[in-house]
């Protein structure tokens, strides 16, 4: 037997209740049997002119329409703030809690049977996911896709570029109008970033979570096989609902180890741990840092930037990622159900990879070192992140000496001083820029080379910090360090001239320091006041948990379910 429609809450309603829940949508030209019996279906939209990732959706948005119609289900499309992350100041990590907030309220309150929800650029993917996960109804994603590959002076570039351009302006080797021409050669279609940056990588985990249709991942923006999925997407959605498959039946806890697997594989963004991270927390499944050291034996599969030399386009051409997951077969678990109702394996079963050289195989990789490794000492307690595929394996095991910025400003006043005290094997070390202490966590983890050094042709150092990296970025970089300085961690000690020692291998990252000179430092810090003392920022400072928990809320973590409690008709 079919469970009762939720939107019958409202729209089967007799008496002045239904009559006004009719009437209203009437207003609208919508005849009264439209809302009567059919799956109610939400369109939960990114769009935004300012997120410039998502402008494509109204249109992706109709076909999904379409798809709805199909089924027999009826679409309502409702808007949620949208985070641009080349665009929002001071950055988007800020706001995607206050997001996740908007799409569990807005799907909670509203006649909504299932829920499409529409994301691209880097933050709405798991702010949107998050949401869904505390209503937990029938729900599918559709990702916006990246766009097509940027063409300049007979090269392809992608936004990865965008740090190798920038260095070789401040090194003097790009001019500025040849950094201007760049800029009008890189983004040349509608989507998202091209490379394995934050964008795609949370495209590939929504689909290696089971949350999409197959080959969601890759298809290019402006690829009119979008438009199709988009559709199939709204008409899967509404059996789903008559199934009543929702988000807990399918981000099971071998989900989230599947992600954890595939992310490994394609490179993907560090990005991931802390969104992965936070969805695991709001639909119940215990994940922690530890888990994402347990694919160290994960080869690289993805030829992809910033870790390979390829785009995302490349790899929808060369099979996608179904094919990439095919060649993952014996270590997924491959009986987990996604949201066409059947196991993941078949999702990939059938498909092909026509570029070897772009998907690889697990006997002959791209790169034997993959994955996000969590290194832990006495300067990250609780772990910080690194990116092995898109670092220097010279740097990996390091000892140097810490050359330190205390906030973001104090570094820009700094980086490029001629009198600046650092030689290449400095670890650079930029404090006060974590989930409380910036606030919102920027992407400003892979700090640029001192400008006296990038003369001397220097190109990667050992840096550290409690903020994040762009996943478009590359570097021997540490990152997510927790407990973060605002809060007192051992990173808000450092000192100029203090060693640290970065040990991948063994996992380790140190601060050269006796335990009672690092107890007695920790005595003389003062926590830093909270920046701003009303409205959503105070909000966030107040309750925002460390990198190491996802940076979620401490009051969102798990569900309200999808029940309203009252009726105010």
């Amino acid at each position: 037997m079919e469970k009762e429609l939720r939107s019958r809450q409202w729209f089967g309603k007799k008496g002045k209740d239904g009559f006004i829940y009719r009437a209203w949508m009437k207003n609208q030209g919508i005849p009264a049997h439209e809302l009567q019996g059919k799956p109610v279906i939400g369109i939960c939209n990114t769009w935004s002119e300012l997120t410039p990732c998502n402008a494509h959706f109204r249109e992706l948005a109709e076909s999904v329409k379409h798809g709805i119609y199909e089924a027999g289900g009826f679409p309502v499309e409702f808007p949620v703030m949208s985070l641009g992350e080349t665009l929002i100041k001071p950055t988007a990590m800020l706001y995607r809690n206050l997001v996740s907030m908007d799409v569990e309220e807005s799907i909670r309150a509203n006649p909504i049977d299932g829920v499409v929800l529409l994301c691209g650029c880097d933050k709405t993917t798991p702010s949107l996911v998050m949401g869904a996960c505390s209503v937990n109804i029938p729900t599918i994603v559709v990702s916006g896709g990246p766009m097509l590959t940027g063409k300049y002076r007979g090269h392809d570039i992608g936004t990865s570029d965008v740090w190798r351009f920038s260095e070789a302006h401040r090194s003097g080797k790009m001019t500025d109008e040849e950094l201007f021409t760049a800029e009008a050669c890189m983004l040349r279609s509608r989507g998202h970033c091209a490379v394995m940056g934050t964008a795609s990588t949370m495209a590939c985990m929504v689909e290696s979570l089971g949350l999409t249709l197959p080959e969601n991942a890759a298809i290019p923006a402006a690829d009119s096989r979008r438009k199709v999925l988009a559709h199939l997407s709204g008409s899967r959605i509404v059996d789903m609902v008559r199934e009543n498959l929702v988000l807990s039946d399918i981000l099971t806890r071998q989900a989230f180890e599947n992600a954890i697997t595939v992310n490994a594989a394609i490179g993907g963004s560090t990005n991931f741990v802390i969104h992965l991270l936070a969805i695991a927390a709001r639909i119940g499944v215990d994940l922690n840092m530890d888990d994402f050291n347990n694919v160290q034996n994960i080869p690289l599969l993805a030829n992809l930037q910033p870790s390979g030399k390829y785009f995302m386009e490349d790899f929808y051409y060369a099979g996608g990622l179904p094919a990439l997951m095919k060649e993952l077969h014996g270590v997924l678990h491959n009986q987990t159900i996604t949201v066409s109702g059947k196991p993941i394996a078949d999702n990939y079963a059938k498909a092909e990879c026509f570029n070897r050289e772009m998907i690889a195989t697990m006997e002959e990789p791209v790169n034997p070192v993959a994955g996000i490794v969590v290194v832990k000492g006495n300067l990250s307690e609780n772990g910080a992140v690194l990116k092995p595929s898109a670092a220097s394996p010279a740097l990996m095991t390091h000892t140097g000496r810490a050359v330190v910025f205390e906030n973001i400003e104090d570094y820009k006043a700094k980086i490029d001083d001629p009198n600046l005290d650092v030689d290449e094997s400095c670890v650079l070390v930029l404090k006060n820029v974590g989930p409380k202490g910036y606030p919102g966590m920027p992407e400003v983890g892979n700090m640029s080379i001192p400008k006296k050094l990038l003369e001397k042709g220097v190109t990667d150092m050992v840096r550290i910090s409690d903020g994040r990296m762009s996943g478009t970025g590359f570097g021997t970089v540490v990152l997510h360090v927790s407990p973060e300085a605002a809060v007192g961690g051992t990173l808000a000690i450092v000192q100029d001239g203090d060693i640290i020692k970065l040990d991948v291998s063994a996992g380790l990252l140190h601060l050269q320091l006796s335990d009672e000179e690092i107890a007695e430092r920790k005595k003389r810090f003062i926590l830093p006041p909270n920046l701003t003392n009303r409205g959503y920022t105070w909000l966030y400072q107040t309750h925002v948990e460390q990198a190491h928990l996802g940076a979620d809320m401490d009051f969102l973590k798990g569900a309200s379910g999808s029940e309203v409690l009252r009726d105010s008709h």
